[in-house]
C-alpha cells in the first residue's frame, strides 16, 4: 500500500509554528541574559542603565542594540559610564552579538569562557577597567573579530598562540596589562593586522621576526617590557609604519643606515631606555613626516646629523643619556639646522658627550619651543645674549658643562619660563634684576658658579617661586626680605658671603622645607617666627655668626630632620625639646656656647645623629658624649659642717661597696653550687630591672614552640613569635640550637654585644634566658622585639603568596630602601666608632635585617659579633666566638684567606647588601663572564644603570635627579665592596654619602625629564 503524502498546507504550518517559538525562545534568552548582566552591576552612578526594565522592550535599553528581523541583541555600547561589577557567564548566550564596548568603566572579575560562544562578535572592546585572570583560549572561536582592546586591565599569564588565527583582526590592544612570557610568533599571520598594542606588560625575549609580515601595520607598540636582543631587520621593511615604538626594553644592536628612507611614513620612532648603539642613521634627514624622535637612555656615539632642516614635522628630539659628541668639539651643530622645524617644541641633548658652544640660532627657533635641555655634557662659551627671543620657553637647563660669561639680561623676556638650571659651571657677573620679570618661574638654580653681587630684590615678583638654589657663589649683602614673601619651598644659599639676619619674615614661609643659610657671614639671632615655618625638615646655619638662644618656638617643627647650627655663637641652655623629635637624623650643635645640662633621652641617646662637641659649659647627657658630670649648687654652711657630710658620704659609700661586693660574691657562689636546680632562674641581659620568664613562659608563649609559629632559622637558632601570656606583649624568641658547635659561644657573644649596645637601629633585646627545658636538658634563648614585617630578605627575594601577600604585594620602593641602606650604615657607624668598645658584626646580611611595620630597619643577629680590643687598626682582636665569620657572599675576601676581622669587613658586607638591596641580585648568583655582582654593577656604570636595577622598581625614566641619585647609591656600594680593604669607604662617609643621595632625590633640585614613552 502507498503511503499518504502529508498534506503541504499542514507542512508549512509545522515550519512556521516552530520558527515563531524558537524566536520566542532566543530573544527571551537574550532578556535573560541582559538581565543577569544588570544584576552583576554593583555601581551605576549615571543612572545608565535606569531604563533596564520591564516598561518598555529591552532592544530599546539604553546602550542596547537589536537586530530588525529576528529582535536578537546585536551590540551592547556602554562605555565611560563609570559603571562597576563583573561580567557574567550569561553574556555567553547573546550569540547574535557583533559588538561589545564596555570601555573604561570599573568592570573587574575574570573574563567568562562563555564569552567563546559570540561567534558573531567583530569588536570588544574592554580598555581600562580592572578584569583579571588569563585570557580564555576559547575567544579563538570569535573568528569574526576585528577589533579586540583589552587593555588597561589586569590580564596575565602569556598571550594566547591562537589569537594568530584571528585573521581578521585589525586592531590587538593588550597594553598595560601583567602578561607575561613571550610574543607568539603566530601573530605574524594577521595579515588584516593596523595596530598592534603590547606595551606596559612583562613580556620577555626576542621580538619575533614574523611580525615583518604584517604589511598592513601602522602602529606598532611594545614599549615598557622586558625585550631583548636586536630589533629584527624584518620590522624595517614595514613602509606603512606610522608609529614605532619600543622604548623601555633591553634591546641591544644597531640601527640600519637606511631605516628612515624603508619607513617613510613614519611619525614617531621611540627607542628609548634600550642598550641601542652605534650611529644615529644619517637618513634621518630624509624622515619628513617625522614628528617625535626618541632615543634617550642608549649608547648611540658619535655626532648628530647636522642637516635637519627637512624634518618640518619635527616637535621633539630626545637625545638624552647617551654618548653623543665628537673630538671635534663642534658636535651643537645640527640645532641650526633645527631652524627650519617650524613646529618644533622640545629639544633634550642631556647627560652625552657634546662639545662645543650654544649656537647663537637656537635663539631663532619656532615661537613654538618651549624646552632646552643641555645639561651634564661638555659645552663652553656663554648663553646666547639673545636668549630672551624665546618668548615661550618653559625650561631651560644648561647645567653641570663648563659654561662661561654672563646671565644675559634678556633672561628677563621670558615670563613663561618655569625651570631655570645652570648650575656647576664658571658663569660670572651678577644675577640680573630682570629675573624680576620671569613671572612664572618655579625652579632658579644658579648653583656652584661664581656669580658675584647681591641677590637681586626683583625677585619678590616671581609669585610662583618654590625652589631657589644659589649656593657656592660669591654673593653678598643680605638675604632680600622679598624672598620671604613668596611660597617658597626651599631656600638654599650656602657658601657665600651673605651678611645680616635671617629675615623676621621667615614666618610667611608656612610651606618651606629646607632652608640652606650655612658658610657664610651672617649674624644676628634666630627669628621666633621661624616656629611658623612648621614643614621644615631640613635647617642648615653652620659656619656664620648666628648668636642669642634657640627660640622657644622651635619646639613647632615637629618634622625637623637635620639640623645644623655648629661653628656660630649660640649660647643658653640646649631645650629639652629636641630630644623628642622622632625624625631627626642629624643634630649638631657643637662649636658654639651652650652650656647647661645635655638631655639624657631621646635622640640624645643616639651618638651617631648628635653632636655637641666645642661647647665648654655643656654637662651631663649620656655617657658618650664625655662630658663633666653637672655639679649641684652646694647648701651655704660652714666648712667644718661640709668636711662632716663628706666624711659621712665616704662612710656610706665604702659601707655599700663592701655590702655589694659581699652580696655579688654569695650570688655567684649560690649560681654555681645550684645548677642541679630543675627551673633554673633566668638571667638577663644586664640588671635586674630586666624581665624574668621561665622555660615555661616562654613555651607557653610560642604554644610549645610549634612550627606554625616558626618565623626563621640560622645557623645557631631557630626564632619563634611569640606572645608573653603576662603582658600580651608580642616578642620574637630565638631558641639555640645547642647541639650544633659554636652555638653556645654564639649565645654567650650576642648578650655580651646586646648588653653593650644601644642604638634605634639595632635590635632591641628583652632579655636572655639560660635555664633547663622540660625534659632536663639545657636551653638558651634569646627574646627580642617582634619586627611585624620580617627581615629584609623576604622582601628582597619574596615568594609568591608568603605571609599571605603576593610577590606583587612584598615590593619595596625606592625611598624604602635607601631609607633602610641609611638605616643599617646608621647601625654600623654606631657599632665600629660610638660604643665603648668598637663592634664588629660579622654577619651582616639581609636576613640579619630586620623591618617594623613602618620599615625601619633593624641589624640583628650578633652571634658572631667580635669586640675590637686595644688598637683596632692593628687587628688584634679579642674574639667573643669562633670560625669563619660571615656567609658566602657577603664575607669579605680577607676573611677567606685568614685575614684579620676588621670594622672594613663590615663595610664590604654592606656594600653588597647595598648593591643587592637596589639590583634586587643575590651575591651567589651566577653572571656572565665569571663576574660577581660588584662586578656585574661596575661594568654597567653610569650609562648602563637601567640594566642592573631591580625591575621591581619599575623606574622606567631614570633621568635628571634619580638617575643621579641611583649612580651616586651604586657608586657607594662599590667603594664599599672594594676587594681590598684600605680601597673601601669608612662607614661613616658611606652613611652620609647615602643621606645627600636621598637629599637629591626628595629635593628635585633639576627637575625630572619625561621621554615621552607612554604613548
Amino acid at each position: 500500500m502507498t503511503p499518504k503524502m502529508p498534506n503541504c498546507s499542514f507542512i508549512l504550518f509545522l515550519i512556521i509554528f516552530q520558527a515563531v517559538a524558537a524566536s520566542s525562545l532566543t530573544n527571551e534568552t537574550d532578556y535573560e541574559a541582559l538581565i543577569a548582566f544588570r544584576g552583576q552591576i554593583t555601581s551605576d552612578p549615571s543612572n545608565a542603565l535606569s531604563s533596564w526594565n520591564g516598561s518598555i522592550h529591552f532592544c530599546n535599553w539604553n546602550g542596547v542594540t537589536c537586530g530588525k528581523k529576528h529582535q536578537r541583541v546585536t551590540a551592547l555600547e556602554l562605555p565611560s559610564l563609570k559603571l562597576a561589577g563583573t561580567l557574567p557567564p550569561h553574556i555567553g548566550n547573546l550569540t547574535f552579538l557583533r559588538m561589545l564596548n564596555i570601555f573604561e568603566n570599573g568592570f573587574s572579575g575574570i573574563l567568562p569562557e562563555e564569552i567563546g560562544r559570540l561567534t558573531r562578535l567583530q569588536t570588544l572592546s574592554l580598555d581600562n577597567n580592572s578584569f583579571e585572570g588569563e585570557l580564555p583560549r576559547n575567544l579563538t572561536n570569535c573568528a569574526d573579530l576585528s577589533h579586540m582592546g583589552l587593555g588597561g586591565n589586569n590580564f596575565h599569564g602569556s598571550i594566547p598562540e591562537g589569537l594568530g588565527s584571528l585573521i581578521k583582526l585589525a586592531v590587538l590592544w593588550l597594553y598595560t596589562n601583567q602578561f607575561t612570557g613571550k610574543i607568539p610568533p603566530s601573530l605574524g599571520n594577521l595579515s588584516a593586522l593596523t595596530d598592534l598594542a603590547l606595551a606596559k606588560n612583562h613580556i620577555e625575549g626576542d621580538i619575533p621576526p614574523q611580525l615583518g609580515q604584517l604589511s598592513k601595520l601602522t602602529h606598532l607598540r611594545l614599549q615598557l617590557n622586558d625585550l631583548s636582543g636586536p630589533i629584527p631587520p624584518s620590522l624595517y621593511n614595514i613602509s606603512s609604519i606610522v608609529m614605532f615604538a619600543v622604548g623601555g626594553n633591553n634591546l641591544s644592536g644597531s640601527l640600519p643606515s637606511d631605516l628612515f628612507l624603508t619607513l617613510p611614513k613614519l611619525q614617531g620612532l621611540y627607542l628609548g631606555i634600550n642598550m641601542l648603539s652605534g650611529p644615529v642613521p644619517s637618513s634621518i634627514t630624509n624622515a619628513s613626516e617625522l614628528v617625535v624622535i626618541v632615543l634617550s637612555s642608549n649608547a648611540f656615539t658619535g655626532p648628530m646629523p647636522t642637516d635637519l632642516g627637512g624634518l618640518k614635522k619635527l616637535q621633539s628630539l630626545f637625545l638624552g643619556g647617551n654618548l653623543l659628541g665628537t673630538k671635534q668639539g663642534d658636535d651643537l651643530r645640527f640645532l641650526t639646522s633645527l631652524n627650519n622645524c617650524t613646529d618644533l617644541r622640545a629639544v633634550w641633548g642631556n647627560y652625552n658627550n657634546l662639545k662645543g658652544t650654544i649656537p647663537d640660532s637656537v635663539t631663532n627657533f619656532s615661537t613654538t619651543f618651549t624646552l632646552l635641555a643641555l645639561h651634564e655634557n661638555f659645552i663652553s662659551g656663554a648663553i646666547p645674549s639673545r636668549i630672551g627671543n624665546l618668548v615661550n620657553l618653559e625650561w631651560l637647563t644648561l647645567y653641570d658643562n663648563m659654561l662661561t660669561g654672563r646671565i644675559p639680561d634678556s633672561i628677563g623676556e621670558l615670563s613663561k619660563l618655569q625651570l631655570f638650571s645652570i648650575g656647576l659651571n664658571n658663569i660670572s657677573g651678577v644675577i640680573p634684576s630682570s629675573i624680576g620679570n620671569m613671572t612664572s618661574i618655579i625652579y632658579f638654580f644658579v648653583l656652584r658658579n661664581m656669580l658675584e653681587g647681591a641677590i637681586p630684590s626683583s625677585i619678590g615678583n616671581c609669585a610662583h617661586l618654590s625652589e631657589v638654589d644659589f649656593s657656592q657663589n660669591h654673593l653678598v649683602g643680605n638675604v632680600p626680605e622679598q624672598l620671604f614673601g613668596l611660597s617658597l619651598v626651599s631656600i638654599e644659599a650656602a657658601q657665600n658671603n651673605l651678611t645680616g639676619p635671617i629675615p623676621y619674615r621667615i614666618g610667611k614661609l608656612v610651606n618651606l622645607q629646607n632652608l640652606d643659610l650655612s658658610e657664610n657671614n651672617m649674624s644676628g639671632e634666630i627669628p621666633s617666627t621661624i616656629g611658623d615655618s612648621v614643614v621644615l625638615q631640613w635647617l642648615y646655619l653652620q659656619g656664620n655668626h648666628f648668636s642669642g638662644t634657640i627660640p622657644p618656638s622651635m619646639s613647632n617643627l615637629k618634622g625637623i630632620a637635620f639640623l645644623d647650627l655648629s661653628r656660630n655663637n649660640f649660647s643658653g641652655q640646649i631645650p629639652g625639646f629636641f630630644a623628642d623629635r622622632p625624625f631627626i637624623q642629624n643634630l649638631n650643635l657643637s662649636f658654639n656656647m651652650f652650656e647647661g645640662e645635655v638631655p639624657n633621652r631621646g635622640v640624645f641617646q643616639n651618638l651617631s645623629v648628635v653632636s655637641v662637641t666645642g661647647n665648654s659649659k655643656l654637662c651631663g647627657g649620656p655617657l658618650g658624649l664625655q662630658l663633666p658630670k653637672c655639679i649641684e649648687a652646694a647648701p651655704k654652711k660652714g666648712h667644718k659642717s661640709q668636711s662632716r657630710m663628706t666624711a659621712l658620704a665616704i662612710g656610706i659609700s665604702v659601707s655599700i661597696f663592701l655590702l655589694l661586693t659581699g652580696v655579688i660574691i654569695s650570688a655567684r657562689f649560690f649560681y654555681r653550687s645550684s645548677r642541679s636546680v630543675r627551673e633554673e632562674t633566668v638571667t638577663s641581659l644586664t640588671e635586674d630591672r630586666h624581665l624574668k620568664l621561665s622555660y615555661m613562659e616562654l613555651s607557653q608563649a610560642t604554644d610549645g614552640f610549634s612550627l606554625a609559629n616558626k618565623i626563621g632559622e640560622g645557623s645557631f637558632g631557630v626564632v619563634y613569635k611569640g606572645i608573653l601570656p603576662s603582658s600580651e606583649q608580642t616578642v620574637a624568641v630565638k631558641v639555640l640550637k645547642l647541639q650544633e658547635r659554636g652555638a653556645r659561644k654564639s649565645f654567650m657573644a650576642e648578650c655580651e654585644a646586646l648588653r653593650n649596645i644601644r642604638h634605634r637601629n639595632l635590635v632591641k633585646t628583652i632579655t636572655c634566658c639560660s635555664t633547663l627545658d622540660s625534659q632536663g636538658g639545657d636551653f638558651m634563648a634569646l627574646v627580642f622585639e617582634f619586627m611585624e614585617n620580617g627581615s629584609l630578605e623576604k622582601w628582597l627575594h619574596a615568594v609568591p603568596n608568603e605571609a599571605g601577600g603576593s610577590e606583587t604585594d612584598m615590593t619595596l620602593g625606592l625611598l624604602q630602601r635607601l631609607n633602610i641602606a641609611i638605616d643599617v650604615g646608621n647601625a654600623l657607624e654606631y657599632l665600629h666608632h660610638h660604643g665603648q668598645t668598637p663592634i664588629v658584626h660579622c654577619d651582616l646580611k639581609p636576613s640579619n635585617v630586620l623591618l617594623d611595620s613602618e620599615f625601619t630597619a633593624y641589624v640583628s643577629d650578633f652571634g658572631l659579633a667580635k669586640f675590637l680590643m686595644g688598637d683596632q687598626a692593628s687587628g688584634r682582636t679579642e674574639t667573643s666566638s669562633i670560625g669563619i665569620r660571615g656567609t658566602i657572599g657577603y664575607v669579605a675576601p680577607e676573611y677567606g684567606v685568614g685575614g684579620e676581622v676588621s670594622t672594613k669587613g663590615d663595610v664590604y658586607s654592606f656594600g653588597i647588601l647595598l648593591l643587592e638591596l637596589f639590583t634586587g641580585k643575590r651575591p651567589t648568583a651566577m653572571f656572565s663572564g665569571d663576574f660577581g655582582l660588584h662586578e656585574f654593577v661596575e661594568r654597567s656604570l653610569p650609562h648602563g644603570l637601567d640594566q642592573v636595577l631591580d625591575p621591581l622598581l619599575r623606574l622606567k625614566d631614570v633621568q635628571g635627579n634619580l638617575h643621579e641619585c641611583l649612580v651616586s647609591i651604586q657608586r657607594v656600594g662599590l667603594m664599599c665592596s672594594a676587594a681590598q680593604p684600605n680601597e673601601r669607604m669608612d662607614i661613616s662617609k658611606a652613611a652620609v654619602e647615602l643621606q645627600k643621595a636621598r637629599s637629591i632625590l626628595l629635593r628635585g633640585k633639576t627637575g625630572r625629564e619625561s621621554c615621552v614613552l607612554d604613548i
